[in-house]
């Protein structure tokens, strides 16, 4: 990647804040590219100092624990539907606009970016011909970047790379205050393209962890996290080199000749055809100093060590990650029976998924509200869609019995709920069926209208 970009068509100011943004974006590519191959398990280890032979360390060992971190968190932030309690937000196209984007795995797949690389970023934009009418897409951060005003609560720009070849950049998007700049390259000449909205920077950062001195958050897979799992993988090697010498019992063979240990050919045999011979036979020579050769065996060392280690960086790798022990050990452990013992040992996890949904819903929430405006033809999100929210899955695991009966608790306290949504919501229903019963429900009280519609006419004909 180049480190600046003189590109045709811009201003001095537009070019010094896209190249401003380029050298942000090039700086904070070492470090993310880094957790990224953490997660996509392609980080291997290739030295584990001189005790080990050098084959072991070309095989390129790789472990999971980073990803299982970050997609065990994942999978308890599950967004399950946009709500709007005073209005009908199926009236403004809340399904098209789902379906027409993936929305819900377009959103799913900026969380886990997120807790890769501490920020991932939600952009709206206006479609073109033959797209949906407003697009929502994902762009994590080794491709985007852009200036935080902590006063406005908004981005000032984002800089979103579209492409790259021969590690240089070859297209662009520059997301300013209410203009949007496109820019390609194509045989060494730029085109560009700008375009005026009413949006003003039409992007949304998933912040992961923030803090006031760390406004774009901060990664899941921290320096710790990376700490343990290159320990881990120390273990995993030499638990590999351990079960092809060590493995394999020792014998001394006491009186024996080299001639033993070379073919008919005279040729000396393979190490490995020494190894798998489990008989070797000897002849004796009452002439020779020891007539009959002596073997002295001894017993394979245990790889138990080597399991051990592993065992404890797995469950630092727990704690770090606030997970079970159960989701990185490799020791046999007793599988929990009940929805209790279950939620138990996912408290850490479940109030981590908790806050950060909590971090996200207003970046979803504004991501949402901006596309719907859009793709109802608005200028601008009305003040009375400040009501849609993100309504997100309990982080929780609790069997249907359980929030059936809870639910029935709440609804026996305040028996109107029994009629809404929110009662159903209550007894476990997912959203689907839901819309099931509602409907079968609309469609038994038409039938009955109809019912007592026809009885009086018959009873006029009679």
């Amino acid at each position: 990647m180049s480190e600046s970009l003189r590109v045709p068509g811009l201003s001095d100011s537009e070019t010094i804040t896209l190249n401003l943004l380029l050298e942000q974006l090039v700086e904070k590519s070492r470090r993310n590219s880094l957790r990224s191959s953490y997660y996509d398990g392609r980080h291997a280890i290739k030295d584990v100092g001189g005790v080990i032979p050098p084959q072991y360390a070309s095989l390129g060992m790789v472990l999971g624990w980073a990803a299982r971190g970050v997609d065990g968190l994942t999978r308890h932030c599950n967004l399950e539907q946009m709500v709007w309690a005073n209005g009908d937000i199926d009236a403004l196209g809340m399904g098209p606009l789902a379906d027409n984007n993936f929305l819900y795995s377009e959103i799913s797949q900026g969380l886990t970016d997120s807790l890769i690389h501490g920020v991932s970023y939600l952009i709206t934009t206006q479609g073109n011909e033959g797209e949906p009418v407003a697009l929502v897409h994902a762009k994590d951060a080794l491709n985007a970047t852009g200036d935080w005003n902590v006063r406005s609560r908004k981005l000032d720009n984002l800089l979103s790379i579209t492409s790259r070849k021969d590690n240089q950049v070859t297209g662009f998007v520059l997301y300013l205050n209410n203009l949007t700049i496109s820019a390609t390259r194509t045989n060494g000449k730029w085109s560009v393209d700008r375009s005026e909205h009413p949006w003003g920077v039409p992007v949304e950062p998933l912040v992961y962890r923030p803090r006031s001195s760390r406004r774009m958050g901060r990664s899941r897979i921290t320096r710790p996290v990376m700490s343990i799992q290159d320990g881990a993988l120390r273990a995993v090697m030499r638990l590999e080199a351990h079960m092809d010498i060590y493995a394999i019992p020792k014998m001394i063979l006491l009186g024996a000749s080299e001639s033993m240990f070379k073919n008919a050919d005279g040729s000396p045999k393979s190490s490995w055809q020494i190894v798998m011979g489990r008989t070797f036979g000897i002849p004796d020579d009452d002439d020779a100093a020891n007539p009959r050769a002596d073997v002295k065996q001894f017993s394979a060392e245990s790889p138990e060590p080597h399991l051990a280690q592993l065992n404890a960086q797995a469950k630092l790798m727990a704690r770090e990650m606030g997970l079970p022990d159960s989701d990185f050990a490799l020791a046999e452990m007793s599988n929990p029976t009940s929805a209790e013992a279950i939620d138990s040992g996912n408290v850490a996890v479940v109030a981590e998924a908790e806050g950060a949904t909590d971090d996200w819903s207003v970046p979803i929430r504004r991501t949402v509200a901006r596309a719907l405006a859009i793709q109802n033809g608005f200028d601008a999100v009305p003040a009375e869609w400040s009501g849609i929210q993100a309504k997100w899955r309990d982080p929780r695991y609790l069997s249907r019995a359980a929030v059936a009966d809870a639910g029935a608790k709440v609804i026996g306290a305040v028996p109107w709920l029994a009629e809404s949504t929110v009662g159903l919501e209550l007894l476990g229903l997912n959203p689907q069926q839901i819309e099931r019963a509602l409907a079968d429900k609309r469609r038994a009280a038409g039938r009955a209208v109809i019912a007592g519609l026809v009885r009086p006419a018959d009873a006029n004909g009679a």
